[in-house]
This record gives structure tokens, sequence and C-alpha cells, in this order.
């Protein structure tokens, strides 16, 4: 099991942090440029992430909804489900859109210096172009993993990424000829928003393409438009709105704190930055195998298997806990190089060590939280884990840190300065992904129990051979898309 895991893991990983590595090639280069243009993109890349991930998130609806399909041999509903996913990611594009392109409120509330919001306003407005693709392309992400097709998506990132790194240079530093004519003005901080939007778009034509090209694909038959289905798209928000719920409450909760350090200029809020990227790129190793376990789960359970689910994600759960320790092993004993590659400003590092020492100590919490948020999606247990979040990311998390940061770190004590700014805020991070893997994993555990013994009716079980992942069993006259062809 532990194979059939690692094995979906690893394309959702290098997929996942080719993503990442935009927004690390977005933080160095701005950087390089100065320590406003990276506070900038911090900051605009934070009010970004707040508006898609919570849209996005109700687009995963579709994830454990087709897993459960293929594993019970279902086709044509992941096809008539894949294609409401769709109309429904068009209607989450349009207030996305909106929310983005009127910055005026996102910068009065960072309150952010002049200079940092004028950058920051440009950002906004070229991704908000870029957003409809985005969410776009999140529905053939989730169809993938739910078909445990990752491999598609990994192709698809990392040419992306290969293409984010010369058009950030394109529209960040400007084209001027030999004869000093300028073709493309630089834009600083702002043209790496431009680079974005420019690549999400080409993601999805990619998507497209893949959608009309590879036989694994082509044979669910996936066609749009058809005609929007009241009933299913009812059941994508039951599932989906908690899910985006959830994700808005942990993206908030990190986004939030960037706009409050912000206050505390530019130096505070590019070691935020730092911390904040590694973090996320950190956390791309718990995401995947908690992706391919929930995968695996869902499966199982549309197969009739509870048991084999049940197994499943505990296997999962374990496997994220023993690679958690050492990354985050890694990150402590590395933070020096780490932080020095991302800059070279000495204050600016001198910031950020600390920060990334915290969120070393914190990830072994992360990955649980993670792991057990998705066994627990894989169920279509939704709403429990959103409010889990809600209490504890907001309530500890950002509640906490705003009382460490800015009123227990007021004073000039020693224990008021260890707290006082952006570490406040992680120290109190740490604590709330703490008290959110021990509820998370208490729901589990509850789950598990109910798994013991098969329900009654249950689906007699699917041969699986020796342990190979579960493939769904074709329909009478169906074409065999059991294989994964992708890898």
């Amino acid at each position: 099991m532990n194979r059939d895991i690692l094995k979906l893991a690893w394309p959702v990983f290098v997929g996942q942090v080719a993503v990442m590595l935009n927004g690390v090639i977005d933080t160095m280069m701005a950087g390089r440029l100065s320590a406003v243009d990276v506070a900038a993109v911090g900051l605009g890349a934070s009010i970004y992430i707040c508006v898609y991930v919570g849209l996005m998130g109700v687009l995963l609806a579709l994830a454990p909804i087709a897993a459960q399909h293929w594993g019970a041999g279902r086709h044509d509903r992941i096809r008539e489900a894949a294609g409401q996913a769709i109309w429904l990611a068009l209607a989450l594009a349009l207030p996305g859109c909106l929310a983005l392109g009127w910055t005026e409120p996102w910068l009065a509330f960072a309150q952010a210096p002049d200079e940092v919001a004028a950058v920051a306003r440009g950002y906004l407005v070229a991704v908000a172009a870029g957003l409809p693709a985005a969410l776009l392309f999140r529905v053939f992400y989730a169809l993938s993993n739910a078909i445990a097709r990752p491999g598609t998506v990994m192709a698809i990132n990392v040419a992306a990424v290969a293409a984010k790194l010369p058009l950030n240079a394109l529209f960040m530093q400007g084209w001027q000829t030999d004869a000093g004519t300028t073709i493309v003005p630089a834009l600083g901080g702002a043209g790496a928003g431009v680079a974005t939007a420019i690549v999400l778009w080409l993601s999805l034509a990619l998507s497209i393409v893949a959608l009309r090209a590879m036989p694994v694909y082509r044979a669910l038959r996936i066609r749009w438009p058809i005609r929007p289905d009241t009933a299913q798209l009812r059941e994508l928000l039951r599932f989906g709105l908690p899910i985006g719920g959830a994700y808005l409450v942990e993206v908030t909760s990190f986004a939030f704190m960037a706009l409050f350090l912000a206050r505390l200029g530019a130096t505070v809020a590019a070691s935020h930055q730092i911390a904040a990227n590694l973090a996320a790129l950190a956390y791309m190793v718990p995401l995947a195998l908690a992706n391919a376990t929930s995968t695996m789960v869902a499966q199982s359970i549309g197969a009739g298997r509870p048991d084999r689910a049940r197994d499943y994600g505990r296997r999962g759960l374990r496997l994220a806990i023993a690679i958690a320790c050492a990354v985050s092993a890694a990150l402590w004993l590395g933070r020096e190089g780490i932080v020095r590659a991302y800059t070279t400003d000495a204050a600016v590092i001198a910031a950020a060590l600390p920060l990334v020492a915290l969120v070393a100590a914190f990830h072994l919490f992360d990955a649980i939280q993670a792991t057990a948020t998705f066994v627990l999606r894989a169920h279509r247990i939704t709403t429990l884990p959103m409010l889990v979040y809600l209490v504890c990311l907001w309530g500890i998390g950002l509640g906490g840190g705003w009382w460490l940061a800015f009123v227990a770190g007021a004073g000039d004590s020693p224990l008021a300065q260890a707290v006082a700014g952006a570490k406040g805020f992680w120290i109190a991070a740490g604590a709330s992904l703490l008290a959110a893997s021990a509820l998370l994993a208490a729901i589990v555990g509850r789950v598990w129990k109910e798994c013991e013994a098969p329900a009654p009716g249950a689906a007699p079980p699917l041969q699986t051979g020796g342990g190979r992942p579960l493939a769904a069993a074709p329909s009478p006259g169906s074409p065999d898309i059991t294989r994964n062809r992708s890898r």
C-alpha cells in the first residue's frame, strides 16, 4: 500500500513543486530588484491566494466524487460531474475577477506604504486576468487526480514553470533594443503578475490538448458545453463549499499575517514572505501524499471496500509523519543557506532566520492535519474540517498571533522581543496547527472505527492484483481505461 500511495504521490509532488516554484521565482527575482518589490509581490500574492484558493477549493469537490465513481466503474457519472464543474468554475470566475480588480479595499486594509501599494496594485490587476484560466484548470486537476492520472498535470505544471522564468525576466526587467527603444517596459514586481496570467492561460490550453489527445481522457468522452444540472451542481456545492471554506480559512490565516506585518515595514514583510514561501514549498510533500492517499481511499470506498479505505488512510498518515520529520530536520539544519538563497539583504536575512526555524518546528503538524483532512474529504466529510480550521487557524493562529506580535511583544523585555512582530504570528501558527492536527486525527479515528466491518449490503471486494492501486471496473462495453497510460 505504501508503494501505491508513493506511486501516485510523486507526480503530484513534482507538479505542486512546479506550481510553488512560480512563487519562489517571483520572490527571488523581486528580491534582486528591491525590498519594495519583494514586499509588493508578497502582498499581492497573499491577496490573490485569498480569492483564488477559496474559489478553487469549491471545485475540488469534483475529486472525491469522481474518484468514488471511478472506483465503482461509473464512467458516465464522471463525465457528467466534470461538465457541471466547468459551469461552476465559470460562475465562480466572475466574482473572483471583480474582487481582485477592486484593489483599493485590500490595500487600504493592509496599510502598506505607498510605494509597496503602487506595485501591488499592478500585480493584482494582472493576475485577475488569469483567474478564469486558473479555475478551469483546477477542474482538470481534480479530474486527473480522481482517476489516478497525476502525471498529466505534472507535465503541464513543469512546462508552465519553464515558461515562467523568461516571462518574468521580460516583464519585470523590460526589453530594450540596442538603440535604446523600449519594446516592453520594465514593470518591476507588477511584471510578475503579468507573467503569471500568461502562464495560467498556457496551462489551460495544454489541459484542453490533453483531453482531446490522450486516450484515457478521450475514453471518458468529456464534452462541453452541456446543459447545467441543478442536482449535480448542488452536490458539488454541498461538498465543495466547506472545502473552499476550509481553504479560505487556512490561507487567509497566513495571508492576514502578511497584511498585518506589512504595517511594520518592507524588511519585516520581506522576511515573512521568505518564511511563508518556504513553508508552502515544504507543504508540497505532505500535500502530495495527502492527495494520493485521498484518491486511494475514495476509490476504495467507491469499490465497496471500506476496510481497504481505512488501511490506505493509515498508511498515508504514517508516511506523512515519517517524511515530515525528515523535512523539518533539513529545514532546521540548512536554514541559513536557504535564507541566503532568497536574498542578499543583511537585515532581511537576520529577520528571516528565526522564522525559518519556526517553520521547521510546525511542519510536522502541518503534515498531520493535511493528511487527515484529505482522508475525511475522501469520505465526503468536509464540514467538520472546516469548523476545526475556523476555530484553530483563525482563533489560535491569527488571533493569538496578533496578540503575541502587537500586545505581548510591545515591551522591551527579552520575552516581549522573543514574540514581537513576525515571530509572534509564526509561534501562534504552530500552536494552531498542533490543535488542528489533534482534532482532525480524532475525527479520522472515529471514521476508521466505522470502517472496521463492511457496511451491510456493500459490494463484494474487487480483485486488486496483490495490492496494486484500485482501478475502476469497466462498465459493459466501455473501453478499457484502467491502466495508467500517462506514466
